[in-house]
């Protein structure tokens, strides 16, 4: 069980970012997705907008969906996705939580950035 949301990043006319978060629940992983599902064919970014066609396309990660929205003089691509909680400072005790599950299933618990190779040798581009 977990913290998830379902996102939705959208830009209209390939310009203009929106980011909105559609749900909040807690769950499993598959109980999010079923919410990601449900809104899918009818979600619309947070403007006054007359959808003339739809599109959805299920990315390649089979658990994200690429959405065209036609309205009469505006084209919006959004992504939906679903997000699951891993920190947050309000709650250190569930943060410790989650950490603790995520060294237990041997995973990083924080990122591993590669520096860029001029980070060490600026000669190393030469």
């Amino acid at each position: 069980m977990g913290s998830w949301i379902v996102i939705a990043q959208c830009h209209y006319n390939g310009d203009y970012l929106q980011t909105e978060i559609i749900r909040e629940m807690n769950g499993t992983k598959e109980q999010a997705l079923g919410e990601l599902r449900a809104v899918v064919d009818t979600y619309r970014p947070r403007t006054r907008i007359i959808e003339q066609r739809r599109r959805v396309y299920r990315l390649a990660d089979g658990e994200s969906y690429f959405v065209l929205i036609k309205g009469m003089t505006t084209l919006w691509n959004c992504t939906l996705q679903v997000a699951e909680l891993v920190s947050d400072s309000a709650d250190e005790g569930e943060a410790r939580s989650m950490q603790a599950e995520e060294t237990a299933a041997d995973l990083p618990v924080e990122p591993q950035d590669r520096p860029p190779l001029y980070w060490h040798d600026p000669e190393a581009l030469v």
